[in-house]
Protein backbone atom coordinates (compact mmCIF):
# COMPACT_ATOMS: atom_id res chain seq x y z
CA UNK A 1 0.00 0.00 0.00
CA UNK A 2 1.26 3.38 -1.19
CA UNK A 3 2.09 5.92 2.35
CA UNK A 4 1.62 9.22 2.56
CA UNK A 5 3.35 11.45 5.53
CA UNK A 6 2.40 14.34 6.79
CA UNK A 7 4.75 16.69 8.39
CA UNK A 8 3.02 19.50 10.35
CA UNK A 9 5.19 23.11 10.96
CA UNK A 10 6.02 25.05 13.82
CA UNK A 11 3.18 25.16 16.45
CA UNK A 12 1.24 23.26 14.13
CA UNK A 13 -0.70 19.85 14.72
CA UNK A 14 -2.08 17.15 12.63
CA UNK A 15 -5.53 18.29 13.70
CA UNK A 16 -5.25 22.01 10.90
CA UNK A 17 -7.80 22.18 8.41
CA UNK A 18 -5.59 21.25 5.66
CA UNK A 19 -3.74 18.40 7.32
CA UNK A 20 -6.87 16.83 8.43
CA UNK A 21 -8.34 17.64 4.53
CA UNK A 22 -5.91 15.93 2.98
CA UNK A 23 -5.79 13.08 4.96
CA UNK A 24 -9.88 11.90 4.45
CA UNK A 25 -8.97 12.68 0.67
CA UNK A 26 -5.90 10.74 0.02
CA UNK A 27 -7.81 7.93 2.26
CA UNK A 28 -10.71 7.87 -0.15
CA UNK A 29 -7.77 7.46 -3.04
CA UNK A 30 -6.04 4.99 -1.41
CA UNK A 31 -3.55 5.61 0.46
CA UNK A 32 -2.43 4.66 4.30
CA UNK A 33 -2.06 8.42 5.76
CA UNK A 34 0.53 9.24 8.80
CA UNK A 35 0.13 12.61 9.90
CA UNK A 36 2.54 12.80 13.71
CA UNK A 37 2.18 14.78 16.29
CA UNK A 38 5.83 16.42 16.22
CA UNK A 39 7.98 16.52 19.37
CA UNK A 40 7.68 20.67 21.13
CA UNK A 41 6.32 22.11 18.20
CA UNK A 42 6.69 26.01 20.01
CA UNK A 43 10.48 25.23 19.81
CA UNK A 44 10.89 22.61 17.00
CA UNK A 45 14.47 21.33 17.23
CA UNK A 46 16.47 19.49 14.01
CA UNK A 47 17.65 16.55 15.95
CA UNK A 48 14.20 15.77 17.86
CA UNK A 49 12.34 15.91 14.35
CA UNK A 50 14.14 14.01 12.78
CA UNK A 51 14.52 11.64 15.74
CA UNK A 52 10.41 11.73 15.35
CA UNK A 53 10.39 10.89 11.60
CA UNK A 54 13.08 8.00 12.37
CA UNK A 55 10.53 6.72 14.79
CA UNK A 56 7.53 6.81 12.52
CA UNK A 57 8.92 5.87 9.06
CA UNK A 58 8.79 2.32 8.53
CA UNK A 59 10.98 0.52 5.74
CA UNK A 60 10.54 3.42 3.32
CA UNK A 61 10.40 2.87 -0.18
CA UNK A 62 8.99 3.68 -3.79
CA UNK A 63 5.68 3.32 -2.04
CA UNK A 64 6.55 5.66 0.60
CA UNK A 65 5.90 9.86 -0.23
CA UNK A 66 6.12 12.61 2.06
CA UNK A 67 4.31 16.21 2.59
CA UNK A 68 5.97 18.91 4.51
CA UNK A 69 4.72 22.14 5.84
CA UNK A 70 6.65 25.07 6.68
CA UNK A 71 9.56 23.55 8.78
CA UNK A 72 7.84 20.31 8.01
CA UNK A 73 8.96 21.06 4.60
CA UNK A 74 12.77 21.03 6.43
CA UNK A 75 11.97 17.97 8.94
CA UNK A 76 11.73 15.74 5.86
CA UNK A 77 14.46 16.84 3.53
CA UNK A 78 16.61 16.39 6.68
CA UNK A 79 15.46 13.34 7.26
CA UNK A 80 16.01 12.21 3.93
CA UNK A 81 19.29 13.64 4.30
CA UNK A 82 20.02 11.26 6.50
CA UNK A 83 18.65 7.60 5.32
CA UNK A 84 20.37 5.20 3.61
CA UNK A 85 21.27 6.20 0.07
CA UNK A 86 19.87 2.77 -1.42
CA UNK A 87 16.63 4.29 -0.26
CA UNK A 88 14.28 5.41 -3.30
CA UNK A 89 10.99 6.65 -2.22
CA UNK A 90 8.09 7.80 -4.38
CA UNK A 91 8.23 11.28 -4.00
CA UNK A 92 8.18 15.06 -1.75
CA UNK A 93 5.28 17.45 -1.97
CA UNK A 94 6.73 20.79 -0.31
CA UNK A 95 4.08 23.61 0.93
CA UNK A 96 5.13 26.70 2.15
CA UNK A 97 8.44 25.44 2.04
CA UNK A 98 11.76 27.31 3.77
CA UNK A 99 15.50 27.91 4.00
CA UNK A 100 15.12 31.17 4.34
CA UNK A 101 12.67 33.64 6.22
CA UNK A 102 11.61 36.75 5.53
CA UNK A 103 13.74 39.42 7.34
CA UNK A 104 11.06 41.84 8.34
CA UNK A 105 8.97 39.37 9.50
CA UNK A 106 11.53 38.14 11.78
CA UNK A 107 12.11 41.58 13.12
CA UNK A 108 8.45 41.88 14.48
CA UNK A 109 8.37 38.41 15.75
CA UNK A 110 11.24 39.05 17.94
CA UNK A 111 14.66 37.64 19.09
CA UNK A 112 13.13 34.02 20.37
CA UNK A 113 12.05 33.23 17.19
CA UNK A 114 15.00 34.46 15.57
CA UNK A 115 17.04 31.93 17.90
CA UNK A 116 14.18 29.09 17.16
CA UNK A 117 15.04 29.36 13.44
CA UNK A 118 18.54 30.45 13.47
CA UNK A 119 19.54 26.56 13.32
CA UNK A 120 17.07 25.60 10.85
CA UNK A 121 18.21 28.47 8.54
CA UNK A 122 22.35 28.19 9.08
CA UNK A 123 23.06 24.29 9.44
CA UNK A 124 23.71 23.13 6.41
CA UNK A 125 21.28 20.40 4.17
CA UNK A 126 22.92 17.88 2.10
CA UNK A 127 21.15 18.36 -1.34
CA UNK A 128 23.27 15.43 -2.94
CA UNK A 129 22.19 12.77 -0.46
CA UNK A 130 18.57 14.06 -1.04
CA UNK A 131 18.42 13.48 -3.99
CA UNK A 132 19.64 10.45 -4.68
CA UNK A 133 16.18 9.53 -2.64
CA UNK A 134 13.85 10.67 -5.50
CA UNK A 135 14.17 12.76 -8.88
CA UNK A 136 10.10 13.92 -8.08
CA UNK A 137 10.13 16.91 -5.97
CA UNK A 138 7.19 19.57 -5.75
CA UNK A 139 7.51 22.92 -3.79
CA UNK A 140 4.13 25.05 -3.90
CA UNK A 141 4.52 28.55 -2.05
CA UNK A 142 2.29 31.45 -2.20
CA UNK A 143 2.65 35.12 -3.36
CA UNK A 144 1.60 36.41 -0.11
CA UNK A 145 3.19 34.48 2.55
CA UNK A 146 4.45 36.51 5.15
CA UNK A 147 7.25 34.42 6.47
CA UNK A 148 8.33 32.75 3.15
CA UNK A 149 10.11 35.42 0.73
CA UNK A 150 9.54 33.53 -2.66
CA UNK A 151 13.16 33.46 -3.26
CA UNK A 152 13.02 30.23 -1.81
CA UNK A 153 11.39 28.72 -4.87
CA UNK A 154 14.82 29.45 -7.10
CA UNK A 155 16.72 27.68 -3.98
CA UNK A 156 14.56 24.47 -3.99
CA UNK A 157 14.77 24.56 -8.37
CA UNK A 158 18.24 24.75 -8.13
CA UNK A 159 18.98 22.34 -5.96
CA UNK A 160 16.32 19.74 -6.41
CA UNK A 161 15.22 20.36 -9.12
CA UNK A 162 12.04 20.77 -7.81
CA UNK A 163 8.66 21.68 -9.64
CA UNK A 164 7.69 25.07 -8.62
CA UNK A 165 3.71 26.30 -8.19
CA UNK A 166 3.73 30.08 -6.95
CA UNK A 167 -0.07 30.39 -6.09
CA UNK A 168 -2.14 33.33 -5.67
CA UNK A 169 -3.44 34.99 -2.02
CA UNK A 170 -3.01 31.37 0.05
CA UNK A 171 -0.30 33.32 2.78
CA UNK A 172 1.09 30.73 4.66
CA UNK A 173 -1.53 27.99 3.80
CA UNK A 174 -2.76 27.86 7.62
CA UNK A 175 -6.64 28.47 8.89
CA UNK A 176 -5.73 32.02 9.89
CA UNK A 177 -5.17 32.54 5.57
CA UNK A 178 -8.36 30.47 5.23
CA UNK A 179 -6.59 27.52 3.97
CA UNK A 180 -8.76 24.59 4.83
CA UNK A 181 -7.93 22.81 1.47
CA UNK A 182 -5.29 22.14 -0.99
CA UNK A 183 -6.50 20.51 -3.75
CA UNK A 184 -2.77 20.98 -5.83
CA UNK A 185 -1.32 19.17 -3.26
CA UNK A 186 -3.66 16.14 -4.19
CA UNK A 187 -3.06 16.12 -7.90
CA UNK A 188 0.60 16.47 -7.72
CA UNK A 189 1.00 13.59 -5.63
CA UNK A 190 -1.01 11.59 -8.11
CA UNK A 191 1.06 12.80 -10.96
CA UNK A 192 3.83 11.26 -8.55
CA UNK A 193 2.10 8.00 -8.60
CA UNK A 194 1.34 7.43 -11.73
Amino acid sequence: MKKVYIVHGWEGSPEEPMHKWLKEKLEKKGFEIFVPVMPETARPDIKKWIGKLNEVVRNPGENSYFIGHSIGCQAVLRYLAQVNSEVKIGGVVLIAPWMELDENTLEEEGEEVREIARPWMETPVDWNKIKKHTSKFVCILSDNDPYVPLSNAELFKEKLNAKIIIEKNKGHYTAGDNVSENETVVEELLKMVE
